[in-house]
Formats: C-alpha cells, structure tokens, sequence
C-alpha cells in the first residue's frame, strides 16, 4: 500500500479501495492490458464515416475501481507532474472525460506494474517528459510549418 500511495492522485484511502478491488496478487494478469480490460478501462471502439461498427460495448467493469481511478485522474491533473502534464494534453484535443478516463487507465497500468514486481518503486517522469522527447530537428519542422500556415516565409539561419 506504501508503494501505490506514492503514484500522483492515489491516496491512502485510494490504494486500499485499489488493493480491495483488484488484489495484490497480479499473476492472474499477465499484462498490464489485462488488467485493464478486466477492469474495463480499454475501450475497443471501430468507427467508419462517423458510425460505429460492431457492439462497441466494453461492458460495465468496477465501478469502485472506476470511481476511485477517476478521482485519482483528477487529482492528478492538478500537480505538476507527468500524469498531470498528460491530463492536459489529452484534455485540450479530446476533452476532459475523455483525458480523465486515459490518465486513469495511465494509473492502473502504473499500480500493476507496483503490484507484479515487488521491488519495482513508483518513479515521476516529470512535466517536461514530453518537452524532452520532441527533438530539435521535429520542434524546428514544425513551428517553420506553423509559421508558412499563417503565410509566412521562413528562412532559418544557424544562430552565431
């Protein structure tokens, strides 16, 4: 319980109602994704031409699971971490529903990847992790791409 409390959003309280619900045992989860489908929290939805196809259903889960992963997303949102971080970029192109959903799910393979290896402690990335992975070459290609969309005309020079 000590290592979940220490996950961004996941309090005391949070991490027994997480221990209650799935177990500690995790070799009934041979993934990650298991877990998450077991849970509920991995949406298969097929769409074509803004129809769904198939069922689309991903059934009803756990909803003391879903509770708790829910306000464990939103408190999350609120720090200034990568969860957080995370929130907000998904929230600015799908919304909020939808980006506490996925940080929620974010959090449930974090507490699997705790609960299978009990050496494993939960360690932030931080709020620049996405900053760190877009290089230099990719920030500079788009913001030249942004500036000719606005009608511009770009000319790099190398700084002296």
């Amino acid at each position: 319980m000590e290592r979940l409390d220490e996950i961004t959003g996941i309090g005391r309280t949070a991490a027994h109602v997480v221990i209650a619900e799935i177990g500690v045992d995790m070799s009934r989860f041979p993934t990650a994704a298991h877990l998450c489908s077991w849970a509920r929290f991995a949406p298969g939805i097929n769409e074509s031409a803004g129809k769904s196809k198939g069922r689309g259903a991903t059934g009803h889960g756990n909803p003391y699971l879903a509770r708790v992963l829910g306000e464990a997303a939103v408190a999350a949102s609120r720090t200034d971490t990568f969860l957080g971080e995370r929130y907000r970029r998904i929230a600015r192109r799908r919304g909020k529903k939808k980006a506490i959903v996925a940080v929620g799910r974010s959090i449930l393979v974090i507490i699997w990847h705790l609960l299978s290896n009990p050496e494993t402690r939960y360690h932030d990335l931080g709020s620049g992790f996405y900053d760190n992975r877009v290089g230099p070459d990719r920030k500079k290609r788009n913001h030249v791409r942004q500036l000719e969309a606005l009608g511009y005309t770009v000319t790099l020079e190398p700084a002296a």
